[in-house]
């Protein structure tokens, strides 16, 4: 059986929307990666420090597959990056974009800390 997989061309830009309370920002471990289903939509959630998390599509732009929760987070200066799990494309957290290839670019979301709970705009 063969699947084609479209690109989901609505989440290569910022989205600006809800907010939506995912989860305690303490159940998220520093320096690793989660998934979250929010509104029916698979995000890759970051927290690189403390007070400072990250969201990105889950969708690997470059393969389609839902893998960047897996990426490895680091960065390029002062820029935090993840880099996807499958062929290692280098992409910015904060834009998205993709600095081993420029056709590529990962959607972003807004967060927010409110009451010790994490929130994502969508």
């Amino acid at each position: 059986m063969t699947v084609i997989l479209d690109r989901a061309d609505e989440l290569t830009t910022t989205a600006v929307g809800e907010w939506h309370r995912v989860c305690p920002v303490d159940e998220l471990e520093v320096a690793w990666g989660e998934a979250a289903l929010i509104q029916g939509r698979q995000v890759a959630l970051f927290r690189i420090a403390p007070g400072e998390v990250f969201a990105v599509a889950q969708q690997d732009p470059a393969t389609l597959a839902n893998v960047m929760a897996r990426g490895i987070i680091g960065s390029r200066g002062s820029r935090p990056t993840i880099a996807s799990p499958l062929h290692k494309e280098v992409y910015d957290l904060e834009t998205g974009e993709c600095f081993t290839d420029p056709a590529l670019k990962l959607a972003t979301f807004a967060t927010r800390l409110v009451d010790g709970y994490l929130e994502v705009e969508l």
